[in-house]
């Protein structure tokens, strides 16, 4: 379809998993995104989600920690 990618497409296009945008298309994170039939197809002018997963490092060894405070 004219204007508009696919999963697989815009995964490449934006060097991330098609199951990520799965995700994001399921969640209303892209705008413009919509379903047609089993496939979703993605604007080609759609700007790409900030990506929210914790890159910091806090959450290593969070059980361990956890342990801890209940010993």
């Amino acid at each position: 379809m004219k204007g508009y990618l696919t999963l697989a497409e815009a995964a490449e296009k934006w060097n991330v998993t098609p199951r990520l945008l799965s995700l994001y298309c399921n969640t209303g994170r892209i705008e413009g995104a919509e379903r047609a039939g089993k496939i979703w197809l993605i604007p080609e002018n759609a700007e790409r989600p900030a990506d929210k997963r914790v890159i910091t490092g806090k959450y290593i060894g969070w059980r361990e920690r956890f342990k801890k405070r209940e010993a």
